[in-house]
Formats: C-alpha cells, sequence, structure tokens
C-alpha cells in the first residue's frame, strides 16, 4: 500500500515546484486533478489531449520523481438539471476518460450526480426521506430516466478507452452516498462503478468505515485518507445535518480535520488492515480539508500519522498455522 496526496492541495503552486515538495516529503502517490470541482491547476485535458509531447513531459516529470499518478479526478455533477451545467461537468468527464487512456491511467474519481426532480428543475433534488410519497416519486424518476441511462452509456464509454475503474465517491448531495446506494448503481450498470472510498463522508453520517469497507470491499478502487471530527456539544443540540459555512468551525456539527485528528491511531491501524482484508492495497490518496491547520501542517501531520500504520510488505507464511 502506497501513500499519495490529491495534489489540488498545491494548485496555487506550479507542477514543478509542487512535485518537488511531493517527492521530498516521501510521498509515493499523486492524484491529479482534471477539472470541475477539483479545478485543472496542473493538469488540463484541454491543454494536453491533442499535444502528445506535453502528455509525455508530464509522465517524465512525476516518473523521474519516483512517483506514480494514482488516479485522474474529476468530481462533477454531469445529471445536473441545467443542461449547460451538465453539459459541462459530462465534457469534463469524458475529455478525463480519454486523457487517461494517453497517460495509462486505468482509473477515474468522481461523483455519481444528482438529477433535479423533474425535467423542468433549475437545480438538484437530493432525496433522503421516504415520506411525504412525493420523494419516492421523485427518486424513482431519478433514477429510471436520469442515473441508470448515463451511467449505463458512460460505463461502456469509459471501457472503451482503457478506464475500467470508475472511482465514485460516497457523498451527500449525490445519488450515490452510502454503500447501498452504490451497490443499486453498480448492480444496474455493471462493475466499472466502485469507489473512491471516502471515510470523512460517512463520519458524519453515522456510518462507521470500517463496517462499510467489509460491505463495499471488492467495489473499492481508489480511497482518499481524510478525517472528521463530529463536534458532541453541537451535534447534541442541532444534529449532524448542518448547512453552514465550513468557516464558521466552532458552531459546525462536525468538521473535516487532518488523519489523526478525527479518529485515533486504532482506528486508522484497523482502517488499512480492513482494507488489506478485502484485497484492497493500492494507494492511500491524502485529501486536505482542514479548516484548522495550515496546508503543509495538516499534510504532514497526515503522513506522519499514516507513515505509523499503513502496511506496505506482502504477508509472510504463515508458520504459526
Amino acid at each position: 500500500m502506497k501513500i499519495g496526496i490529491f495534489i489540488v492541495l498545491f494548485q496555487a503552486q506550479p507542477l514543478e515546484v509542487a512535485l518537488d515538495q511531493i517527492a521530498e516529503l516521501g510521498l509515493e502517490a499523486v492524484e491529479l486533478g482534471t477539472g470541475n470541482y477539483p479545478g485543472t491547476a496542473h493538469c488540463d485535458p484541454d491543454a494536453l489531449l491533442d499535444d502528445p509531447s506535453a502528455i509525455e513531459a508530464l509522465k517524465r516529470g512525476i516518473e523521474d520523481r519516483g512517483l506514480m499518478i494514482s488516479s485522474l479526478s474529476c468530481h462533477g455533477n454531469p445529471l445536473h438539471p441545467q443542461e449547460a451545467i451538465a453539459k459541462a461537468h459530462h465534457g469534463t468527464w469524458r475529455k478525463t476518460v480519454l486523457l487517461a487512456e494517453k497517460l495509462g491511467v486505468d482509473r477515474v474519481n468522481t461523483f455519481s450526480g444528482c438529477p433535479g426532480d423533474s425535467e423542468g428543475s433549475k437545480y438538484p433534488n437530493w432525496v433522503v426521506c421516504p415520506w411525504p410519497e412525493d420523494f419516492l416519486k421523485i427518486l424513482k424518476w431519478q433514477w429510471d430516466e436520469k442515473v441508470i441511462p448515463y451511467w449505463r452509456e458512460e460505463v461502456a464509454f469509459a471501457s472503451e478507452h482503457g478506464v475500467d475503474k470508475i472511482g465514485v465517491e460516497m457523498h451527500p448531495g449525490f445519488v450515490v452516498y452510502n454503500p447501498e446506494s452504490l451497490w443499486k448503481l453498480r448492480n444496474a450498470v455493471g462493475e466499472a462503478i466502485g469507489l473512491n472510498f471516502d471515510p470523512s463522508h460517512l463520519f458524519w453520517q453515522g456510518i462507521d468505515p470500517i463496517a462499510a469497507i467489509r460491505n463495499v470491499g471488492p467495489a473499492i478502487y481508489h480511497v482518499h485518507a481524510k478525517d472528521t471530527k463530529i463536534d458532541p456539544l453541537n451535534t447534541a443540540v442541532n444534529g449532524v445535518l448542518d448547512t453552514k459555512p465550513y468557516s464558521d468551525a466552532i458552531h459546525r456539527s462536525w468538521i473535516f480535520r487532518s488523519v489523526g485528528y478525527g479518529r485515533d491511531y486504532g482506528f486508522w491501524r484497523d482502517f488499512v488492515s480492513n482494507l488489506r482484508l478485502v484485497g484492497y492495497d493500492y494507494v492511500l490518496s491524502i485529501e486536505h480539508e482542514d479548516s484548522l491547520m495550515s496546508s503543509l501542517e495538516g499534510l504532514k501531520k497526515a503522513l506522519a500519522c499514516l507513515k505509523e500504520v499503513v502496511i506496505t510488505e506482502v504477508p509472510g507464511a504463515m508458520w504459526w498455522a
């Protein structure tokens, strides 16, 4: 298992400078943002797809520093009810798949998307309760008319271009936000749909990431190393659903934290051990969104924790068994 980083953390720096720092810190992999919410600071498909020399330079710059590309990431909402937004996010997704093919990368991370409640909607409608019965009618329409048809077609497109691992991130606000909704999509459109497993979005939903790993094991294609701290005082009053800005940390029910600052080392040892139990032995990609730490300090703290808990060697023979 390798420790990597979602390189958008260094978006204010030129790629070469960012890669030098990443290598110096002892990280082993980079996850490249290719547009939509992650932006294109270090990897712009529009600038790369028709320029083989630029693609080769990108690969060489990463490999020469002893790094690898763990995935390309274009998290967006290609099912957005506003056509202009959906078209832009879909276009970025497709260009990312084409770029992955040219780079020799077999996995792309994204969101499942979320439609509106009808053809005339302006904004996504995330359904999370069954009553009044209007909500279940919306949910059925979303899945039958939008979600499944879209991803069935995109799985076929991705497979044609060598991307057989689509890492959907379980994120509230989108139709896939927990293991049950992941399985619903995967069972409907095929095994190319899997997970970019990010425990931070599970913590505040009340999901145990360890139990979730055991449930979705074969579908885990990529992992984000990111923590969340639940504030017991604010949650006791208002629960975990919270629309206050992330910057209003002291009043929020939960905030994102660097690895080790939401759960202790014991949790993270169980986390990597259970990933190994279900057969995942790829990359832990650090994603930093800790509002209490600078980017560099948060990265260093997360890296220190993960270096203590990550398992890197192949198990030996069970001489005692």
